[in-house]
């Protein structure tokens, strides 16, 4: 749950350093803008609250990691994914994306930081305890911030433990580790499909190559 708040804490302070000319680059999410994901993550912090307020007490059917799926590799084209775009575009100035963010952002944080980690929670008709829900977070939050700053030289990475947390559950997924010469940002970037390997790192990825990507849905 630590993992949580610092991958969260760190994609939140990534969004208010942002600005007013970033929103209108690419992120890394295909199809979307900066201004795009920062509506996206609105709405997943929406997400958090609901499910840290809806208890069951069914038992668990997913953990931190059978909560991803693999999917097909997104197009832009989903209409969800449209939704999205023309939501962020009703809210016409950055700085109205970045209040709403840091205003249900720091609730979602604080909710999570006050969960129980044993009680169970529903969302998408799983059940999983809160500790597992917001530990499949750390990967959402993790690889937003890598799509954030895809064309953000300058801004900072995820934070060194979650990036590793990602990879490693990234790596139970995909059954098999990356090999150890690549770097956690790029094995999460390589394995959900975000950038292409290298020939080089082709090579060294060996039968996991003829896997990729893992797009997590």
């Amino acid at each position: 749950m630590d993992l949580f708040s610092r991958s969260w804490t760190a994609l939140r302070t990534a969004v208010a350093d942002l600005e007013d000319q970033d929103f209108q680059l690419p992120s890394g999410c295909t199809g979307w803008l900066i201004r795009d994901l920062v509506c996206h993550l609105i709405i997943d912090a929406q997400d958090v609250l609901i499910t840290l307020v809806t208890p069951t007490e069914a038992e668990p059917t997913r953990d931190a990691v059978t909560y991803w799926n693999v999917v097909e590799p997104p197009t832009g084209d989903d209409p969800l994914d449209a939704l999205i775009v023309r939501l962020a575009a009703a809210y016409q100035h950055p700085e109205l994306l970045k209040l709403h963010l840091d205003d249900l952002g720091a609730a979602a944080g604080r909710a999570a930081v006050l969960a129980n980690p044993d009680t169970r929670v529903t969302t998408q008709d799983y059940v999983l305890t809160t500790a597992d829900y917001l530990g499949a977070y750390v990967m959402e939050w993790t690889l937003h911030h890598l799509d954030l700053i895809a064309h953000l030289p300058d801004a900072p990475d995820p934070p060194a433990e979650t990036l590793s947390h990602a990879r490693e559950t990234l790596e139970k997924i995909a059954g098999a580790p990356f090999p150890a010469s690549i770097s956690d940002k790029d094995a999460l970037l390589i394995g959900t499909g975000r950038r292409l390997p290298t020939d080089p790192e082709h090579t060294e990825l060996g039968d996991l190559a003829t896997k990729l990507p893992f797009a997590l849905g």
